[in-house]
């Protein structure tokens, strides 16, 4: 009885892993490819790869070389016996189909691929902007609430006013105040 929760958590991380299980038959339905599983990730990076490729000048100069060198020897006289695909060049034709039969696959699954990187970096974009906006919102009312506040603070200038305004009043001569307490006033 005790060991018969430690067989269910062994069964349990076998079917997370997807490890075939041993107490269970084969399945009659077998993987497709040879190795059963293709990774979507590097399919798509080599997709890319020759994508890009395809799309450069160095590409473009090998394969104007290849007809080049195809055309030449299949109809210089000097090169009878090898040739294998004369005039209407149909084998060429057919190699250049069956390149693009592949190319254009692989080409629009990179476009796709680089769609979705745009769709991501979009909406990254998007909310550092509204991160952006939600900033300088807040810096605003901060400047706001600080100009409010030093309205009520005295500033440089109303402190200097005052302190001066104070010094005129020191400077001055006092004059006598009048009432019994003056200093005229005889004392009893």
């Amino acid at each position: 009885m005790a060991g018969e929760p430690h067989v269910g958590r062994r069964k349990r991380r076998a079917a997370e892993r997807e490890e075939p299980r041993l107490d269970q038959p084969r399945s009659l339905q077998r993987p497709l490819g040879l190795r059963g599983r293709v990774d979507a990730e590097t399919f798509g990076q080599i997709s890319e790869d020759i994508a890009r490729f395809f799309g450069t000048a160095r590409y473009l100069f090998i394969q104007s070389v290849f007809v080049v060198i195809w055309i030449l020897l299949n109809i210089l006289v000097w090169t009878r016996e090898i040739h294998w695909d004369p005039y209407p060049f149909i084998l060429l034709n057919l190699a250049f189909s069956t390149q693009a039969a592949y190319a254009a696959p692989l080409i629009l699954l990179a476009q796709n691929r680089q769609a979705d990187r745009d769709k991501v970096q979009i909406e990254q974009d998007r909310q550092r902007e509204e991160l952006s906006a939600a900033t300088t919102e807040y810096l605003v009312r901060e400047v706001a609430s600080l100009r409010l506040a030093v309205g009520e603070v005295a500033t440089r200038d109303f402190v200097r006013s005052e302190l001066q305004a104070l010094l005129k009043e020191l400077e001055e001569p006092r004059m006598p105040a009048s009432g019994p307490r003056g200093g005229d006033s005889p004392q009893p």
